[in-house]
This record gives C-alpha cells, sequence and structure tokens, in this order.
C-alpha cells in the first residue's frame, strides 16, 4: 500500500488492496443541516426552474415567438450571476456579524428573489411589446442578482463549509434530489395551472412560495465556526481577492480544480444549445399540450429523484474520474438518439435515462470541485465556478441554439406572429459538442478521483 502523508490535500489510493478502499468514516449530516438543505434547495431551485425553463415560455407565448429575446435574456442573465456570485461570494467569505457569515445573504436573498418572481410577469399588461420586453430582461436580471447572493454565493459556500471529502456526495445527493423535486414542482404543477389560470397566478405561487420556505430555512440555519486557515488567512481588497483566482500561479496551484471546471464549462455549453429552447420544442414542435410536458416532467424527475437519492449515497465508494467519464458518454449519446424520436412515451423514457445520468454527473462533479476548493476562499470560488457554470456555457450555448434554430428551423405563424420552432438537429449538436468534455479530463490523474482521507474521517 502507497504511503500516506498526514495532509488534507493526500489522496488514499489503496491501489494494491482493493477490500481497504471502504475503510472511510462517513460523516454525519444531522436533522437541521438535512432539512434546512432539502427547504433551501427547493426554494432556491423552484425559483431557477421557473427562470430556466417558464420565464423563457412567458416571453415566447405572451410577448413575441422569436428566439432573439430568449437569448439575450439567457446571456444577460449568465453575466448577472457570475458577478453576483464572484462579489457577493468573496463578501460573505469576510463577514463577521453575529447573525453568521453566510446566513445574512441566504435569509434576505431568498426573501427578495420570490418577491421579484412575482413581479415579472407585470410588464406583460403594457401595451408596447418592446417596453415590455426590455422590462422583462431587467426584471430577469433583478431576480438573479438576490438568487445568485443568496444561493450560488451563500447557500453553495454554506453546503461546503458544513460538509468534508466522505460526506460530500452525499450533500450533492441532496441538492440534485432537490433540484429535480423542484422541477417536479415547477413542471408537474406548472403546466396545470398556467392552462388554468394563466402565467400571473403561476409565478405569484411560485415566487410566494420561495419567499416563505427560504425565509424560514435561513432563520433556522446554523454555521458551523471557523477554521484556523478562514481565521488567519489575510483579506485583501475584494476585486484584488477576486482577480487573484485568475492568475496563472493560482490556476497552476489548482490544476484539478481548473481541469474540473473546463469540464463543467464544456459539458455545459452542450446542453444551454438546446435547453433553454426544450419546453419550445416539445410544445410546438413535438406537439406536446402543456399538461403532457407537465405528466412527462413528473415522470422523469421522480425517477431521476431517486437515482440522485441512491447515487448520492454510494458516490464515495467510486473512482469520480472514471465515473464522469463513462456518464459523460452516455449522456452524449443518449442525447443524440433522442433527438431521433416524436412518440411522447418513447421521449419521455429517453429523456427520463437523460436526466438520471446528467444527475450523476453533478453530484460527482460537485463532490469533486468542494473537496478541491480553497477552505478559506469557498465564496469566492463560488463565483469563479459560476463563470464555467453559468457565464460561459450560457453565453456561447444560447446563442448557438439560437442560431440552429434560425437557420435549420421550421418558420411558422404562432398567435399571428411571424416566429421559428426548434428542430431536432439542436439536440444532435449538443449532444456532439457535449462530449469534447472528456478532454480535461484526461489531463486528471486517476488517483485524484478518489475521495481525501484524513485522520478525522479515516476509520482502520
Amino acid at each position: 500500500m502507497k504511503k500516506m502523508r498526514k495532509t488534507r490535500e493526500e489522496i488514499e489510493t489503496f491501489e494494491e488492496n482493493p477490500q481497504e478502499k471502504n475503510v472511510v468514516q462517513v460523516k454525519k449530516l444531522g436533522i437541521r443541516t438535512t432539512l434546512v438543505l432539502w427547504i433551501l434547495g427547493l426554494s432556491g431551485q423552484i425559483a431557477w426552474a421557473v427562470e430556466n425553463t417558464w420565464f423563457n415560455t412567458f416571453v415566447y407565448d405572451e410577448l413575441t415567438p422569436n428566439p432573439a429575446p430568449v437569448a439575450w435574456m439567457v446571456v444577460l442573465s449568465a453575466l448577472t450571476a457570475t458577478i453576483t456570485t464572484l462579489l457577493m461570494g468573496s463578501l460573505s467569505d469576510r463577514t463577521k456579524s453575529r447573525f453568521g457569515r453566510r446566513r445574512p445573504y441566504i435569509l434576505f436573498g431568498y426573501v427578495l428573489w420570490g418577491i421579484i418572481t412575482i413581479i415579472f410577469p407585470e410588464p406583460a399588461l403594457l401595451e408596447n411589446i418592446g417596453i415590455a420586453i426590455v422590462l422583462v430582461v431587467i426584471l430577469d436580471s433583478v431576480m438573479t442578482f438576490f438568487g445568485s447572493t443568496a444561493n450560488d454565493a451563500a447557500f453553495n459556500a454554506w453546503s461546503t463549509d458544513i460538509s468534508d471529502s466522505t460526506n460530500r456526495g452525499r450533500v450533492q445527493g441532496i441538492l440534485s434530489a432537490s433540484t429535480l423535486l423542484a422541477n417536479l414542482v415547477a413542471l408537474g404543477v406548472a403546466g396545470i395551472i398556467i392552462e388554468n389560470f394563466g402565467y400571473f397566478v403561476f409565478f405569484y405561487i411560485l415566487g410566494g412560495s420561495v419567499t416563505i420556505l427560504g425565509g424560514i430555512a435561513g432563520l433556522i440555519l446554523k454555521e458551523p465556526p471557523l477554521s484556523e486557515d478562514e481565521q488567519s488567512k489575510e483579506k485583501k481588497s475584494v476585486l484584488i481577492d477576486i482577480a487573484q483566482a485568475f492568475k496563472p500561479s493560482t490556476i497552476k496551484k489548482n490544476k484539478i480544480l481548473y481541469l474540473l471546471f473546463l469540464f463543467m464549462a464544456i459539458s455545459g455549453i452542450g446542453m444551454q444549445i438546446y435547453f433553454p429552447y426544450l419546453f419550445i420544442y416539445l410544445e410546438h414542435n413535438l406537439k406536446f399540450s402543456k399538461t403532457m410536458i407537465s405528466v412527462a416532467g413528473a415522470i422523469i424527475i421522480l425517477s431521476g429523484t431517486m437515482v440522485a437519492i441512491i447515487i448520492g449515497m454510494i458516490s464515495h465508494k467510486f473512482n469520480r474520474k472514471s465515473a464522469l467519464m463513462v456518464l459523460l458518454i452516455l449522456s452524449a449519446v443518449n442525447l443524440a438518439i433522442l433527438s431521433l424520436f416524436r412518440n411522447m412515451w418513447v421521449v419521455i423514457a429517453f429523456y427520463a435515462i437523460q436526466i438520471s445520468v446528467d444527475t450523476g454527473i453533478g453530484i460527482f462533479l460537485m463532490s469533486w470541485i468542494q473537496d478541491q476548493t480553497p477552505k478559506a476562499e469557498i465564496g469566492k470560488y463560488q463565483g469563479v465556478r459560476l463563470i464555467f457554470f453559468v457565464a460561459i456555457p450560457m453565453m456561447i450555448g444560447a446563442p448557438i441554439g439560437s442560431f440552429i434554430i434560425e437557420q435549420l428551423g421550421t418558420p411558422a405563424i404562432i398567435d399571428g406572429k411571424q416566429g421559428i420552432i426548434p428542430t431536432w438537429e439542436s439536440l444532435l449538436i449538443a449532444a456532439i459538442v457535449s462530449i469534447f468534455a472528456i478532454i480535461p479530463l484526461l489531463f486528471i490523474p486517476k488517483n485524484a478521483g478518489n475521495i481525501i482521507v484524513t485522520e478525522e474521517n479515516r476509520n482502520l
């Protein structure tokens, strides 16, 4: 067996004796922490699910069937999310108040996040469509500011604060499952509410849920004490601190972390080529009603949730590099196959597989990124992560998706307006692009994908 150094960075490989691979004591999360993870995960992801799906569909249905405003909304939202998370994440790293370090950002951010979601559809009441489009794009960015402050910066930093290498797969399993369940609420209930009561009631209900649930969880949240590294680290100005993350020396020192970020960016570009237009494709190309989409979404999400919980519980037993490579190939192949079918039940089956595989990718990737994140700069690196997770994929992927639709889509008159309907090529091209994400993984040593073993979590 290879000799192990007594440092946080050391990775236990046990190459010579496979029976010793799983001798790590998994740290327990506790009931309150688990409850807060579920509540904040659900409420936050409900808001993101609405923005990523029904915001786009609302603009397409109520304002204009031109895909360009959706692309602009996606790009500006991505920029807002990235800049906000960099700034607010760095601020939360250095916050020392009697209310806590992350809690103030989580509590007030979630409450205001839900309120802006409630306000979002109001511009549709205006007669001037041009002004209405500008206002919804602005409101989307404002909502993103509060959401990124509360969720992307503070909540994700807190979820790293309270976990270690042994249980981060479980934390990510909870967060992935809550993401899917949030989508179940947003999708499963949305179609029925929208078709029977309209978009306004839908946004009021979901926005109110985010405010109430986020407020409750923010009040009961507990934060761990600061580590020695966090207490002793010299705090520079926020802008200098952020710039430090992009220096070649920093990237070289954290090589694995930045390679994982690159994997995230490339696979994310593939997803953003098709995902912002997925509901439009299902409704206007495949002719699924909103209720059909909701039913399909419920089936797909329930299966994905079960997979997320199972993978989260056992992820510490697997090498994360090997898992990501296998799952990435499965994801690309499945998406390419999905583009070929139009039958509702066949589409449901293959998209259920897609969600399950992509959920597995998220769990292994995020737990690995958390392990590699410098302990004293967790908040700041939530913003760096968003550059690769949100900004690059959305700013590159969404415009590519819009271009593909404009060039290969089907021209149509929708509600008396000239529009373009997405076609299957978007899914196929997305699958081809995403497979290139395997390249950064090739530069990471295989044993770096094992969980980090320390004296605290070693169970000999």
